[in-house]
């Protein structure tokens, strides 16, 4: 997998204070898409086990709330491979606890959850049921230009939905936090 950027300290796509990896990679393509340079999976750079381990490092400071992945696409095939023995290892690096050393971990991406990430959906691989029991949020849906607005909170167009994912996969419920 490669990756288009990491930003640090970013407060633009979650909540708090978070370290964002866009991957690259993205079958989607939607219209007026504010990264098109990331469709493309060759784009950017490797990612490594050296990125992987500064990702891990930048999480550690308490004011850190967590990690959130969006692209290109996470949840395209060949990007949930890379990513499942990533959050893995964040996972075990931030266990949570009573020392409260959890970090939320978020994902944006323009497929939809109930329909194309579920047991049958187009982008349901063998990793696709333990990456989303490591997410404790989901954008989902394609951006459309014709819904989008500058008044929606962590979303671009108002087709798409911000879940709870501890809840879809506890539970199978849909719950949009926003």
């Amino acid at each position: 997998m490669n990756y288009a950027a990491v930003k640090y300290c970013d407060i633009a796509n979650g909540t708090g204070v978070r370290t964002v990896l866009f991957v690259s990679g993205c079958r989607n393509r939607c219209e007026g898409c504010f990264q098109p340079e990331t469709w493309e999976f060759s784009y950017g750079k490797p990612f490594t086990e050296e990125v992987e381990d500064a990702l891990i490092s930048s999480l550690a400071p308490s004011y850190i709330r967590g990690l959130t992945l969006l692209g290109g696409d996470p949840m395209e095939p060949e990007n949930q491979a890379a990513l499942l023995p990533f959050l893995r290892r964040v996972k075990e690096a931030y266990p949570g606890g009573a020392l409260g050393a959890e970090k939320d971990i978020w994902a944006y991406t323009g497929y939809v959850l109930d329909r194309d990430l579920i047991l049958g959906g187009k982008c349901h691989t063998e990793h696709t049921d333990e990456l989303l029991s490591y997410l404790d949020v989901l954008v989902d849906g394609p951006f459309l230009a014709k819904e989008k607005s500058l008044m929606l909170t962590f979303k671009g167009s108002a087709n798409q939905r911000v879940l709870d994912c501890k809840r879809f996969v506890a539970s199978g419920e849909l719950v949009e936090l926003m």
